[in-house]
């Protein structure tokens, strides 16, 4: 940033004398008054904090121009994965700008595709979004899940696919929740809350959900109770009927651990109780398939990298247990079954692999992919002989491939046309020593034939946490910002799933720190190799990884040019307390708990700011209707950010209305937001 440019003139933020005693330390929370999206003070807040943001990202006289190519480069077919039910195929298609991708449906593959559900219709801003379905096993009848604005609730109805028309079902106050119908196509298991207060229904703690079947023509208040546990109030439940339609496979999930409880319930027999199988959490077990009572699990159980073993429902002691696939150098990440056959799904230093394994457990072959990325899909019955996944990379959009499971053979279904040319990049993947020695792997991607001389302005990235893998993908926004000149760095840092349950816990909890530690030693190898400097590296992640973003820019304010929080946890000491907040305890410990209160008070990005630093340049990013990550984390850091800030460079917050999380976010919106970081970064980088 040049001395000449003046600081941004911050809107004020009301100090109150907010303070919380934590097992005898006292911990000042002056903008406490912020947590409340609804009141006056804090929509005046957000109106001027918008002002200031917006009218300093429309000085930017590069920011049309980053708008316009990002239009353009974006404005190409994108294909989902197809898949068929009954004697139907489906599948997603956006032509390109829609706001959200349409389901098509088709009698066979060379027919013309027949719009099934389009979203865009459903609103005129596209803030409507499907955010779950379900096709009945016949291909007749869809249920689908509908959220407004970003929010995670949902309100779910059913179609008539031959007819398009909706029927009269309609369910309500969903959340966290797929559906899975009989096979005699009269109903659906679904999940849902109790209705909460209409005023505080974006903040309030969801506790108490419950396992209901749901029978077509018949009202909500009809549904039958299927499962709940008025004993635990943490407990969420996720229903699915197996492919023989014979049994209900309840997995019980506390909180975002990956550890689940497994229960079952005999649909054959109408009076059948619901069956505890696996009724510890120790470990993750995810139902696979199963032959009549033998029921196949990838799981954790004992190998942190994953296997799949057999557990017979006749014969359910541990004794009895059968590995069919051990585990093995890389990580296990899903399983199904296609033509009689296990299709195993592998990642190779943060890499997809696809393994196929006969019944017993023999390796049969691997799946030829076109390089180095992520494959997902091969999904399917289990006599099915044809299956379809899709391939990108960071410089390959997502193709569509079908897959001859007899022949093994790929050969392209549909290959998106993007106006640019992969061979002008290129990406490799480095090995980097975090500070403990841990060695961390890193995906880097930019124009061939760059300098390296410690100038490349450099975007780096990463999440951290919650056994969530960061793999190679494609990314209109990406691309831009490399045509720029730009470096794009991506680590794959502890907390995530890359390495098996291992290098997830290695970076929760007490040990936390890793995590940042893991990220800044990641900068530090950029800049000892000469892709960037100190001055010209920006930060960034979302979620969890704007968590991260916050707590090492705290903790580092001299190692970055540029910090781009999104919709971060913020406030370590107070997350549990809002809507699903609490569900992350298994993964960062609960100020409530002393000890614990002593790990997160000393990363917690909010209470960790010190006034009269000099913190990089900061664009935090939320939404006004976020109620996964409420926008009070990103409110709060803001304030006290700027009052906190002793440099000159500049501290925004871009607070998106009528958006929630991310998911279902509509095109227009996330190109809006994509110019204004880029313009951002263009402006404090130096670009």
């Amino acid at each position: 940033m040049s001395n000449s440019e003046k600081i941004p003139s911050y809107p004020p933020s009301r100090k109150s004398d907010q303070v919380d005693n934590y097992h005898g330390t006292l911990v000042a929370d002056p903008y406490r008054w912020l947590e409340d999206p609804d009141s006056e003070e804090t929509k005046a807040w957000v109106e001027a904090q918008n002002q200031v943001t917006f009218a300093y990202l429309g000085e930017i006289s590069a920011r049309e121009k980053i708008k316009q190519r990002l239009i353009k480069l974006w404005d190409y077919e994108k294909y989902g994965i197809p898949f068929k039910e009954g004697e139907s195929y489906f599948y997603f298609k956006n032509d390109g700008l829609q706001n959200q991708s349409v389901l098509y449906t088709l009698k066979t593959l060379e027919d013309q595709p027949k719009v099934l559900l389009d979203p865009n219709k459903l609103s005129e801003d596209g803030t409507v979004a499907l955010s779950g379905f379900s096709i009945s096993e016949d291909g007749k009848l869809l249920a689908y899940g509908l959220s407004t604005s970003g929010s995670d609730w949902q309100e779910w109805k059913v179609r008539d696919v031959e007819t398009g028309e909706d029927l009269q079902d309609h369910l309500k106050w969903i959340k966290f929740s797929g559906a899975s119908w009989t096979h005699d196509h009269q109903g659906f298991f679904y999940s849902r809350y109790d209705e909460p207060n209409e005023k505080t229904k974006l903040e309030d703690v969801n506790y108490y959900q419950k396992l209901y079947y749901h029978k077509l023509a018949t009202s909500q208040a009809e549904d039958i109770l299927i499962y709940h546990r008025p004993d635990e109030k943490e407990w969420g439940f996720s229903g699915g009927v197996t492919e023989d339609g014979k049994y209900l496979i309840i997995s019980v999930w506390l909180g975002t651990d990956p550890k689940n409880l497994v229960f079952y319930k005999d649909l054959t027999n109408p009076h059948a109780e619901v069956v505890e199988l696996i009724q510890e959490f120790e470990a993750d077990f995810s139902f696979v398939d199963n032959d009549d009572s033998v029921f196949y699990f990838r799981t954790d159980l004992n190998a942190p990298r994953g296997r799949v073993i057999a557990i017979d429902a006749q014969k359910p002691g541990t004794e009895n247990w059968q590995e069919i696939i051990p585990q093995s150098a890389e990580t296990l990440e899903d399983a199904g079954i296609l033509n009689h056959q296990f299709v195993v799904d592998y990642l190779h230093d943060a890499h997809t692999q696809i393994k196929i394994f006969d019944l017993a457990g023999k390796f049969v072959r691997e799946v030829e992919l076109p390089g180095l990325g992520s494959a997902g899909g091969f999904n399917g019955k289990r006599h099915d002989t044809e299956t379809f996944y899709s391939f990108t990379s960071f410089t390959t959009p997502g193709t569509i491939y079908r897959y001859d499971m007899v022949t093994g053979k790929s050969e392209v279904f549909r290959q998106p046309n993007v106006d640019f040319n992969p061979a002008d990049y290129e990406t490799k993947q480095v090995f980097y020593p975090s500070k403990d020695g841990t060695r961390v792997p890193m995906f880097i991607t930019h124009k061939k034939g760059i300098n390296l001389d410690g100038n490349n302005p450099t975007y780096l990235y990463a999440y951290g946490g919650f056994n969530a893998s960061m793999t190679p993908g494609f990314s209109v926004s990406m691309l831009v910002w490399m045509e720029m000149g730009g470096v794009y760095a991506m680590a794959n840092i502890r907390g995530g799933g890359e390495y098996g349950e291992e290098w997830h816990q290695a970076g929760m909890n007490e040990k936390k720190q890793n995590v940042f530690d893991d990220f800044m030693a990641a900068a530090e190898w950029l800049i000892s190799n000469n892709y960037t400097k100190p001055a010209k590296l920006a930060i960034a992640g979302g979620s969890n990884g704007g968590l991260l973003v916050g707590a090492c820019m705290t903790q580092r304010p001299d190692l970055f040019g540029a910090a781009v929080p999104a919709v971060g946890v913020m406030d370590m000491l107070r997350f549990h307390k809002f809507t699903i907040g609490w569900a992350w305890v298994s993964e960062y410990g609960s100020a409530d708990n002393s000890e614990e209160f002593q790990v997160l008070s000393a990363y917690s990005p909010l209470h960790n700011l010190k006034p009269g630093t000099a913190y990089p340049a900061t664009l935090i990013t939320t939404a006004d209707h976020d109620d996964r990550v409420v926008p009070a984390h990103s409110f709060k850091f803001a304030a006290a950010l700027q009052a906190s800030q002793g440099g000159d460079a500049p501290v925004l917050i871009r607070i998106e209305t009528k958006a929630g999380h991310g998911a279902g976010k509509p095109t227009a919106k996330i190109i809006e937001e994509a110019a204004d970081k880029w313009a951002f970064l263009v402006r404090v980088l130096g670009v």
